[in-house]
């Protein structure tokens, strides 16, 4: 796709955008190559495009998107031949073959620059692999409890920030014949949720991510702490019954006919919940509660980014295309209720008038000191993830299993990561 140049506008929007992408006289083309694919990412994808391409007279911008599931099997092809100057891909592990095959561009000279260190930096960790980064993100959502408000002050409930209160409000929502939590685990990444919450309480950012790299054993004591405590809330009865048999979505109806009252899951959830009739004098939103207050907070926020292929032909136009994504006008345009409806990465920007958004975006931007996980299944290898999670929903029916669970996952960290 090109775009024209000269309209009124195109001149149009160049207002009020960033300086530093105004700045640089850039030529030639820049080719972009993109799995947002679906309508409302590919209406935002196509208008970065156009107005970056409206900011610079002399240079030509060339977008492809590609289906998303094409996308993944035809991005390792095309960073290794014919690369594009710019790639949609997704952060942490996700990323990690591609900068380990040296495919993609080492942008740390732009985490430098004071605009995106300070504002950004959130986001950081997400997309550094030994100290150097190698993208920028350009929209994450969180992840964490949806619950009933209305019937946590039917029950004087107040939200819970620790696990002695958690497991309290819990006991009480048992007794008043109700389940503490909604989940459907047929398709096994729901309780992926669950072991990450659990073990980025009580271990911690680094230590999570070394597990999900295959550093660190799944016979651990401090994994088995883990699902000790994971094992509380089953015990209890806390989760509804015959979970393994519902998709997410089958398992919202639970939630909304006040049967459970909480959901561990992403922001994506709200819009349906909503749809069902909870409005937001019913519905409301918390972060998972502190296990250890030494463990600095870390969340799972799953990011989608940016990246320059290390073959790209244009790079100085690729780095302001990065700089131009994240700037904050940008950043608060692209998320936008009406565009991907999402959290800006950019400290700096704002979101739409929306309590989930909000709550999310202040707890991302300012609140979680110990680092932003992307979610098991992105932050492990594929094959790793899937026999994990496996693991995780078995043990939410059959606890008892649990040592020859991880005997599994061991056996597997040694096949997958050698």
């Amino acid at each position: 796709m090109n775009f024209l140049k000269g309209t009124a506008a195109g001149l149009a929007l160049m207002t009020g955008l960033c300086a530093s992408a105004q700045a640089a006289d850039l030529t030639g083309t820049l080719k972009i190559f993109s799995d947002m694919s679906n309508p409302a990412p590919r209406a935002v994808m196509e208008k970065m495009a156009s107005d970056f391409d409206a900011l610079h007279p002399e240079l030509n911008v060339e977008l492809t998107i590609i289906d998303r599931e094409a996308y993944k099997t035809q991005i390792r092809n095309f960073l290794t031949a014919n690369a594009p100057d710019v790639a949609t891909w997704y952060a942490a592990n996700r990323m990690r073959p591609y900068v380990n095959a040296g495919l993609f561009e080492d942008v740390s000279d732009l985490w430098a620059e004071p605009e995106i260190a300070e504002n950004l930096a959130s986001t950081k960790s997400a997309v550094t692999i030994e100290g150097k980064q190698f993208g920028v993100p350009y929209t994450y959502y969180q992840v964490g409890l949806y619950y009933r408000e209305d019937i946590h002050r039917e029950l004087g409930l107040e939200e819970p920030a620790d696990w002695a209160t958690f497991k309290d409000n819990c006991q009480k929502i048992i007794g008043s014949g109700r389940k503490c939590f909604t989940i459907g685990t047929k398709y096994l990444w729901t309780t992926a949720a669950w072991f990450d919450y659990l073990n980025l309480r009580l271990n911690g950012y680094d230590f999570h991510m070394a597990l999900t790299n295959g550093e660190i054993a799944w016979t651990d004591d401090r994994v088995k702490a883990t699902f000790a405590h994971w094992r509380e809330l089953i015990d209890m009865g806390a989760f509804i019954d015959n979970h393994q048999s519902y998709s997410w979505q089958e398992a919202l109806p639970f939630m909304v006919n006040g049967d459970a009252t909480a959901y561990l899951m992403g922001n994506f959830a709200v819009a349906p919940l909503r749809e069902a009739g909870l409005d937001d004098s019913k519905l409301d939103y918390y972060r998972f509660p502190i296990l250890d207050a030494d463990v600095p907070l870390a969340e799972d926020a799953p990011t989608d980014t940016f990246h320059i292929p290390a073959g790209a032909q244009n790079k100085d136009a690729a780095r302001a295309f990065l700089r131009y994504v994240v700037s904050t006008d940008v950043q608060t345009d692209i998320n936008s209720g009406d565009a991907l409806g999402q959290l800006p990465v950019n400290a700096k920007s704002s979101v739409d008038d929306d309590e989930m958004l909000n709550q999310g975006f202040e707890m991302l931007s300012s609140q979680t000191p110990g680092g932003i996980a992307q979610y098991f299944d992105r932050d492990t290898p594929a094959e790793m993830a899937a026999i994990a999670m496996e693991g995780f929903q078995e043990f939410m029916v059959f606890p008892d299993n649990l040592d020859d669970i991880l005997n599994r996952l061991e056996k597997a960290r040694g096949n997958v990561y050698n």
